[in-house]
């Protein structure tokens, strides 16, 4: 439920319930597995955080685990064939962080995906985060698999009617083009049925990467792959004349009858059809895979043994029992594409944002997204796809990133004390507090996130210091963090993340997740989300002129300096941000006032 719209959604469900509940977002027996089994090749496993893959299925999506606490919550959709209930997740998930930890097979064979164990070529993995990657579907805010190293799920044992030994079968998944690595390995499909290696042919997975692993690979891919096990096949023996998908959005279709042949497509799930890479024998330079020996295991993000060290986007798949039929492969892109997928599938795009600091390198957590407690917290290089280097500013002050936060070393006060990564408890540790001079003050030891000699070298450990407004303390929260407002709120942009000129600005209660109520303060005095500014009405500054978002334009209605009384004064106006007669309801409409140090003006930026 949108979460500044309850009352006008409870009049409208009213409204539905007297002339009728609305119909689903697709007709039944439109959606990919009513597709393939109407072709005669069911599917026996049907997984999604997006949406329904059936037109009937008004099930669990998937499971969230909160960081705060280690509660779990179910994801549904909205509706029987429709699209994921987003806003359960943010609700759920408010004030602290979530992992998604269990993906729920929409058909009757219960082929659920839970974080996958230690395997031959990777140790124990971990759900994705949660939030990392929102898009659209069907004009519906949804959430993907963000997959880094040593995220990864799977099915361990023989999932019910999945091929083994040979059998056919085909698989299709959605995943992203432009977040996609070239290690082992992002797959979706058929693997052993333990996290190990058992020899060519045992898997029948899809992939997409820029892997190449039989040269010559034609361009830099990304291509759609079969991993059959110990290669990764673009068709034939291996190489195959195949340009790659690198659209934001991309379906990657395999099929394999199991004896003799399989085949390859891709295709932009926006628009358009398939494009057949591959269809011939199966590899016959190598034994094991002529015919297959599939063992019916399942798995996501990760290779068979459990090789977890690529990264990739992922919204939905299926596999079926039978080698399916072109006609209904076309027919599931039609479908696929009819959703309307929208987003960027390259970069974290919650709330969270990069800190950037000295040399304009990148906030990052050594080790590459595992983010264990007591890792490193560092200057490197930025990535535009780290997880470890987008990092949430909270409304308690703390800055999280891989579900745990930025801590002071053994809750240390001194000069030189390291910063590490540590789960998140509260503590005064873990507060960090942005200041007027772009630094980062812990107020618990009064001292500044600093770089060790002003070194802007990658691998650079961070530490703290006495704050001294040095270069070396200069480090921009890009994405913001929440203001707070009187009754314990946050400054909020109206229409949900939507932040088009003109839009109200007001007080609501702080919400993690919203992209809205993160605001950065840049060094010309300005506050600005959603890409544009926090500005008064008009360029006005009289009593009460109510405040608004708008293109950024460097005048003096967009200016505002933070005061040691916690207001925020407009320097044009001599007037200070204010909640008319100290209004604390959700939806209070911000505006200028004379500066009078009341509670109605205390909007501490965080």
């Amino acid at each position: 439920m949108s979460r500044k719209r309850s009352l006008v959604l409870a009049v409208m469900i009213l409204i539905a319930g007297l002339i009728g509940a609305p119909s689903p977002a697709h007709a039944a027996g439109t959606l990919p597995c009513d597709i393939y089994a109407s072709n005669g090749t069911a599917c026996v496993a049907a997984h999604s955080t997006t949406r329904a893959l059936f037109g009937a299925y008004s099930g669990r999506l998937y499971q969230v685990t909160r960081a705060s606490d280690g509660a779990a919550h179910d994801v549904g959709t909205l509706a029987a064939g429709g699209y994921a209930d987003a806003g359960a997740q943010d609700a759920f998930c408010n004030g602290s962080t979530c992992r998604i930890t269990k993906i729920y097979d929409q058909t009757s064979r219960h082929n659920d995906l839970s974080v996958a164990p230690d395997g031959g070529a990777g140790s124990g993995d971990r759900g994705a985060g949660a939030g990392v990657i929102a898009v659209t579907a069907g004009g519906h805010k949804v959430y993907g698999i963000w997959g880094t190293p040593g995220v990864g799920y799977r099915y361990t044992g023989v999932a019910s009617g999945v091929a083994v030994n040979g059998q056919p079968e085909g698989v299709y998944m959605v995943a992203s083009g432009t977040h996609v690595g070239s290690d082992c390995c992002f797959d979706y499909g058929n693997a052993e049925s333990t996290p190990y290696d058992t020899g060519n042919g045992h898997m029948d997975a899809v992939s997409i990467a820029t892997t190449c692993y039989f040269a010559p690979c034609q361009g830099s891919g990304p291509w759609i792959e079969a991993d059959l096990e110990n290669g990764m096949f673009q068709g034939g023996n291996g190489s195959n004349p195949n340009p790659g998908n690198n659209s934001a959005f991309v379906t990657a279709v395999l099929k394999n009858n199991g004896q003799t042949t399989y085949a390859l497509k891709g295709g932009n799930s926006q628009s358009g059809g398939l494009t057949t890479w591959y269809n011939g024998s199966l590899p016959t330079d190598k034994p094991g895979y002529k015919p297959m020996h599939q063992e019916g295991g399942i798995i996501l993000a990760i290779g068979g043994d459990n090789s977890n060290r690529n990264r990739g986007t992922w919204f939905e798949g299926a596999m079926t029992y039978g080698y399916p039929t072109d006609a209904a492969e076309n027919a599931v892109q039609a479908n696929v594409v009819s959703v309307g997928y929208a987003g960027r599938t390259d970069v974290p795009n919650g709330p969270q944002g990069t800190v950037t600091g000295p040399g304009g390198k990148c906030v990052d957590v050594a080790a590459d997204d595992t983010g264990k407690n007591g890792a490193a917290v560092q200057l490197w290089d930025c990535q535009v796809y780290a997880e470890d280097q987008h990092l949430t500013h909270f409304a308690d002050s703390s800055l999280r990133t891989l579900n745990r936060c930025l801590d002071a070393t053994g809750n240390g006060t001194a000069n030189g004390t390291l910063i590490q990564l540590w789960d998140c408890n509260g503590g005064g540790a873990q507060k960090w507090v942005q200041q007027a001079d772009g630094s980062l003050r812990n107020p618990q030891s009064g001292r500044c996130l600093d770089s060790p000699n002003g070194n802007t070298g990658n691998g650079t450990r961070l530490q703290l210091w006495d704050c001294n407004g040095a270069a070396a303390q200069k480090f921009a929260v890009n994405a913001g963090g929440p203001a707070g407002t009187p009754g314990g709120k946050c400054v909020d942009v109206g229409g949900d993340d939507n932040g088009g000129n003109g839009t109200a600005v007001q007080i609501w209660d702080c919400q993690s997740y919203a992209v809205d109520q993160h605001w950065f303060h840049q060094s010309n005095g300005a506050l600005r989300t959603l890409g544009r500014c926090l500005d008064i009405i008009g360029n006005g500054t009289a009593n009460g002129t109510q405040v608004e978002l708008w293109d950024c334009n460097g005048v003096g209605g967009q200016v505002w300096q933070q005061q040691a009384d916690g207001s925020l004064r407009n320097p044009q106006s001599g007037r200070c941000l204010d909640a008319p007669s100290g209004a604390t309801a959700n939806g209070t409409r911000l505006q200028i006032w004379d500066c009078n140090g009341s509670a109605a003006q205390k909007f501490p930026l965080i």
